[in-house]
């Protein structure tokens, strides 16, 4: 079993990536949400969570083995658990998770299917069918994000959230925590105002990163 791999990010394209280890390169399928901000790490040294699943016919015996590399452990555990739903598969989970895990875990706490709805490969009947299956099992994932009554408190928990996706992107890369929490603090003065998204700001911190 593959728990984990350590490489550098040799390419990104649309639903995967490919991340040399030694002598070896691994492809890994990813999670919709992670492709814009690994786009920028090419060259990096970078840490993945992985799960090994097979895909194929197995009653034909052509079975082929598939990596999904995530960059968080929390993301890894949470994808385990939205694939135990019936009706979504490792390949369809990956293209519908284009939010981040602690949002849609928050939505589904919430039941709130109209938000699942807006979601790839996700329509109203598996959406209801998410909700059935995993409301009250996901709350450990849900993040204080509300996104459903933005206000100037909502917003600051928000902003929270997305520092600490930003920072987790960074240590992901090998950063301490210190080090990531400055190099934060350091991208909000650049950014400021026009942070919609934690890849906002990884960009911004990736960039005062090289050029420290």
């Amino acid at each position: 079993m593959i728990s984990s791999l350590t490489g550098t990010l040799a390419q990104v394209d649309e639903d995967r990536i490919h991340l040399r280890a030694g002598h070896i390169v691994y492809e890994a399928l990813v999670p919709a949400s992670d492709v814009a901000f690994l786009a920028t790490g090419v060259g990096q040294e970078m840490t993945f969570q992985t799960i090994l699943y097979f895909e194929g016919d197995s009653s034909g015996g052509n079975m082929e083995p598939r990596l999904i590399a995530f960059l968080r452990k929390e993301d890894k555990r949470f994808f385990e658990k939205f694939i135990t739903v019936k009706g979504i598969g490792p390949k369809k989970a990956l293209k519908a998770l284009i939010s981040p895990t602690g949002e849609i875990a928050r939505a589904i706490e919430e039941k709130d299917a109209r938000f699942l709805v807006k979601l790839p490969q996700i329509g109203k009947r598996l959406a209801e069918q998410i909700v059935a299956e995993l409301a009250g099992k996901v709350a450990a994932f849900a993040t204080s994000y509300d996104h459903k009554t933005p206000s100037i408190d909502k917003a600051v928990t928000r902003r929270s959230a997305l520092e600490e996706d930003a920072i987790a992107a960074l240590m992901a890369l090998g950063e301490r925590r210190t080090d990531a929490e400055a190099l934060l603090e350091r991208a909000q003065g650049v950014v400021v105002g026009e942070v919609k998204t934690s890849n906002d700001l990884v960009r911004e911190m990736l960039r005062l990163r090289t050029s420290r």
